[in-house]
């Protein structure tokens, strides 16, 4: 399986109607469980004035299995995927982190989570997500063509897939359908249905 070049991310995701087809089109063709599902916890750091969301850059701590420290530059869209510097780093404690990155002056500006299964398949790391909003797929390689080939094998239709990031669609929703709160959380989105119909975004039924 081939891994993004050492501090580069290349990645495209596709949203589904659920997961349960390409979870079965994965073993059915020699996709193989890196890890089953997790739930995941983001934080997002900012300064008060915005300056890396404003750059377009990423401040994370994340805690699924384990804890680590992302940070990750603009993206660019490159041969239909994002590609972006990607700089992560394993810490010890969670909540001796995020005290770390506050004493700095640095400032939780959003708090979202997931659940996340994740697979091999071919030459990309594979994961199914379920966010709040919606599930997708998330396909990560070491270049372009290795990933539209898996995108391919799954008969994911190239044309569907969605280089945003998780954040950005949700900034979306919140600004069309007039979302008060700022955390992308399952609890938030109780009673909320079909958000992502409300977007340009298609959604692939496997």
């Amino acid at each position: 399986m081939k891994k993004s070049n050492l501090n580069t991310e290349l990645e495209v995701k596709f949203a589904l109607t659920g997961l349960g087809g390409v979870e079965n089109r994965l073993l059915a063709n020699g996709g193989r469980l890196v890890s089953g599902r997790v739930h995941e916890i983001n934080l997002r750091f900012d300064t008060p004035s915005f300056d890396l969301t404003q750059n377009r850059r990423v401040l994370r701590l994340r805690r699924d299995l384990r804890t680590y420290l992302t940070y990750k530059g603009p993206g660019e869209i490159v041969d239909g995927v994002q590609r972006r510097t990607e700089i992560e780093i394993d810490v010890d404690d969670f909540d001796k982190a995020r005290l770390f990155l506050e004493a700095l002056g640095y400032q939780v500006n959003m708090i979202y989570e997931k659940f996340r299964t994740t697979y091999s398949y071919r030459d990309v790391l594979v994961c199914l997500d379920e966010m709040p909003y919606g599930t997708f797929i998330e396909l990560e390689g070491g270049d372009a063509p290795s990933i539209r080939q898996a995108a391919e094998g799954l008969t994911l239709p190239w044309e569907a897939a969605i280089q945003e990031s998780y954040a950005a669609i949700f900034e979306r929703l919140r600004s069309r359908l007039g979302f008060t709160f700022r955390d992308l959380t399952f609890d938030n989105f109780i009673g909320i249905q079909n958000s992502l119909v409300n977007l340009d975004i298609p959604i692939i039924d496997l």
